[in-house]
């Protein structure tokens, strides 16, 4: 049996009402509680924190928690994103086009916050999927 990541609160990761899927918002933390995207750089624990990666790894397991319930990423129709830092937009945005497309895919709303749960994440995203 796979280990899933468990919410670190009172919360559901997905939430149904109606025909509408709510996925809390999700990062890329991997159910050993380690954290995607991270690198030790140097013998003094220096990290590097990669957007790219944090947010690849966010999307697939949006996807992993959609497909728990019959939807899949493909069913999403609007996604809030928090950054860290905009600097990372670009890295974010790469990765982002990965998963949706720009004619067909969900609404979009990408904001900077002041920080997220935990130190090295860069990437929090939560979505709304619809699924008849």
């Amino acid at each position: 049996m796979t280990k899933k990541v468990t919410p670190r609160g009172a919360y559901p990761h997905v939430k149904i009402v109606g025909d509408f899927i709510f996925v809390s918002g999700t990062s890329s933390r991997r159910p050993d509680n380690s954290i995607a995207g991270v690198t030790i750089i140097d013998e003094m624990g220096t990290k590097k924190l990669d957007a790219y990666e944090q947010t690849k790894v966010v999307l697939q397991n949006i996807d992993a928690n959609l497909q728990k319930v019959g939807a899949s990423i493909k069913d999403v129709v609007d996604v809030s994103s928090f950054l860290v830092n905009m600097n990372d937009f670009a890295d974010y945005n790469r990765a982002y086009a990965e998963f949706f497309d720009k004619e067909t895919g969900p609404t979009r709303t990408t904001v900077a916050v002041h920080q997220l749960p935990h130190p090295d994440l860069v990437v929090e995203i939560k979505v709304t999927a619809y699924k008849k």
